[in-house]
């Protein structure tokens, strides 16, 4: 009796203690799926505020770099047009040098055909006549330097960057007044679609412009 009493009384120390320890247990356990729970929704609320470029995979973020925007694509390649028509105007003018224009244009129109006696060509032989070397000179010079400033446009564009675009935005809109000019001096359809295409881009990329620098919309208030 004396054994089994010292027993229960070793016992129920160990028992009293196990029934304070398994309240405080049960506690923690009820703590932490509240703790679990917060930290998840931190995370989903971390993750939604993350830019889309920063959750892309790299397959995706490969394909977000080849693909242009189609307006500043063709925007570009009027621009690489508008390059290689300069220059081709510039190689003329300085092939012209030191030759006597007003026959190689007589030439010309015999070898077309063309009526010598008619007022277009009677009006081309004339303004040759103005066509000396130091002019031909200048339209050269002039040529090759819009030449090498439509190409930095076409290659600023299609890059997407932003010199190009504010690059374009400067020289179109220094264009347009002169544009505006000529055609209501003179209406003609050449000069109404010139005004008309450097109209179209110069809103273009005013709008683009605009746009990217209005701040993001997307972020998820805290």
């Amino acid at each position: 009796m004396t054994q089994s009493t010292d027993q229960l009384a070793f016992v129920s120390p160990d028992k009293s203690t196990a029934l304070e320890v398994e309240p405080a247990a049960a506690a923690r356990r009820s703590e932490l799926p509240r703790t679990s729970s917060r930290k998840m929704r931190k995370t989903v609320r971390a993750n939604a505020e993350l830019p889309e470029n920063m959750t892309d995979t790299p397959s995706q973020l490969d394909q977000k770099r080849q693909r242009h925007d189609k307006g500043l694509v063709i925007i570009a390649g009027y621009k690489f047009l508008l390059a290689l028509l300069f220059i081709g105007i510039g190689v003329g003018a300085l092939n012209l040098l030191h030759k006597d224009i007003e026959d190689l244009l007589a030439q010309l129109a015999t070898a077309l055909r063309a009526n010598p006696e008619s007022r277009f060509v009677n009006f081309l032989l004339d303004k040759a006549s103005l066509l000396k070397d130091p002019m031909l000179r200048r339209i050269g010079a002039a040529a090759f330097a819009y030449a090498g400033v439509s190409l930095a446009e076409g290659i600023g564009l299609y890059l997407e960057k932003a010199w190009g675009e504010y690059l374009t935005l400067a020289i179109t809109a220094s264009f347009l007044p002169w544009e505006i000019f000529e055609v209501f001096h003179r209406i003609t359809w050449l000069r109404v679609g010139l005004l008309a295409v450097n109209v179209l881009v110069f809103i273009y990329l005013l709008k683009l412009v605009l746009r990217r620098k209005k701040p993001p919309s997307n972020l998820v208030p805290e």
